[in-house]
């Protein structure tokens, strides 16, 4: 879905739709209240560090999980990915291989979690933690699954875009948030903010936990874009973070075309936006995320910009994981 306009913005007609649409937040939040509740989570054989959020849509949860994953990789851990697998038909519990799954059959950000490590796919969460720790995982990243409450979590980090906090403070739908903010916040182990704190999370957060800080930067191969014409499309919770990162770097972003998070590009959608691009004698250019969905045949004629996720201060993540390192089996390397 697109991230209506109104979750992130303030006064006049949004706010009142915001408030009309309240009820069915009740609602939502209520059948969300009762699914935690449901059954006792299962406790994996392996630490587990949970990187959620509270909103509907992307916060950067994918990138922040390849960087915790790289922290324990330095620290002489084997962490393996879970993830549910959005957007994608198998069910697993599924070791993801890039030679054999697309995004149709994983989804974009298993691919993405694969590029840097083992990942698996389940709906199914603690089969899928069975899984991944019979094929030797020391620790399990889980990318989303905060609000799941099938697996036990030893950690759970909460991801905040900085420049859009929590939004207009609504529940679904007529806000972006899963569950209240106070409820999710009780059951976490710190905070991320990625990006400038424009929406004063930290503020918000007053000391009850931990708050770390990240940005997301592109990679050193993306340096050349400086200067040059760009048509810039993306399919993601908030597209227009990646247009504000092609700014930032120094490209003239020409064009801009927003999409559904998780969008399926078909062949004559990439094909109509390659031609405009050529139209304006500007490079076509999306986020890495977008780029696993594109069809293979198409896939060359567009530009993929990763960015990567680079901590503030990395002694306070250390701080932070030192408690979960100490609970590694015995004979697991801990660095």
């Amino acid at each position: 879905m697109r991230t209506p306009g109104f979750w992130y913005g303030s006064g006049g007609a949004g706010a009142a739709l915001g408030w009309a649409l309240a009820p069915l937040g009740a609602l939502y939040g209520l059948a969300g209240r009762l699914r935690m509740a449901a059954g006792q989570p299962e406790r994996a054989a392996v630490p587990v560090l949970c990187v959620g959020n509270l909103v509907a849509g992307g916060a950067g949860k994918t990138p922040v999980c390849i960087a915790m994953a790289d922290t324990l990789r330095a620290r002489g851990v084997a962490p393996a990915f879970l993830t549910r697998g959005h957007g994608g038909r198998e069910r697993g519990p599924l070791p993801v291989d890039l030679g054999i799954h697309d995004s149709a059959a994983v989804g974009d950000e298993a691919l993405l979690l694969a590029a840097h490590g083992p990942c698996w796919v389940a709906r199914d969460r603690a089969a899928g933690a069975r899984a991944a720790v019979a094929a030797g995982a020391s620790v399990l990243v889980m990318d989303d699954g905060f609000q799941n409450p099938g697996l036990a979590k030893d950690l759970s980090l909460i991801v905040v875009d900085g420049a859009v906090g929590f939004g207009n403070g609504h529940l679904v739908p007529a806000g972006p948030l899963r569950e209240p903010v106070a409820r999710g916040l009780a059951r976490a182990g710190a905070v991320v903010v990625l990006g400038e704190d424009r929406a004063g999370v930290e503020r918000r957060v007053a000391g009850a936990l931990p708050v770390l800080h990240a940005r997301l930067e592109p990679v050193e191969s993306a340096r050349d874009l400086a200067g040059r014409a760009v048509l810039a499309f993306a399919g993601i919770g908030r597209p227009e973070k990646f247009f504000a990162t092609l700014e930032a770097l120094g490209a003239r972003v020409v064009e801009r075309a927003a999409f559904a998070d998780h969008h399926p590009y078909r062949p004559e959608e990439v094909m109509a936006l390659v031609d405009r691009a050529n139209a304006l004698g500007a490079l076509p250019v999306t986020t890495v995320k977008d780029a696993v969905r594109l069809p293979d045949p198409l896939r060359a004629l567009v530009r993929a910009v990763p960015v990567r996720a680079v901590w503030r201060d990395p002694a306070a993540l250390d701080r932070l994981l030192a408690p979960l390192l100490t609970a590694l089996p015995t004979g697991v390397p801990n660095g």
